[in-house]
């Protein structure tokens, strides 16, 4: 398996298993909205994907966005996505995958990775914690969901 950084030339294939992904939460297929998301984020610059490849087949991939710790005045990134393709589960994908992520966060000078997954998601949470995240148990997290 070989974990690289994406470009823009894979958006096709990378959009195909972003929306299992997003079918993996519940959400409609949509190949062409997926296609246009992914783009967009190559062009502005504003995410960075790593994909895990079996020779020339899509394994998985990991998505990462940047902010930022105002109290340590220090880069930070957000874990937003993960997904490994079902015949490629549990046998290390997400592992290698989420070794990039953390590769990548030290090389970009980063205090810390965050993340946060559904609480049904049982394997999620032990592949965080095996890897040595801690749950948060300081502070609460609050969503306000906007009207469109």
């Amino acid at each position: 398996m070989e974990v690289t950084l994406a470009d823009s030339e894979r958006v096709q294939e990378i959009a195909e298993l972003f929306d299992d992904y997003r079918n993996f939460y519940q959400q409609e297929s949509d190949i062409e909205g997926a296609v246009a998301f992914l783009k967009a984020r190559f062009e502005k610059n504003d995410s960075v994907i790593y994909t895990a490849n079996d020779h020339s087949r899509l394994a998985g991939f990991i998505q990462l966005y940047p902010s930022y710790s105002s109290v340590s005045m220090q880069r930070i990134w957000i874990l937003n996505d993960l997904f490994v393709a079902e015949p490629y589960r549990r046998k290390e994908v997400a592992k290698q995958l989420m070794e990039a992520a953390k590769k990548h966060a030290e090389a970009t000078g980063a205090l810390r990775i965050q993340c946060a997954t559904q609480s049904l998601n049982v394997p999620a949470q032990k592949l965080y914690e095996s890897l040595g995240y801690l749950k948060d148990e300081v502070f609460y997290h609050y969503a306000l969901g906007l009207e469109k």
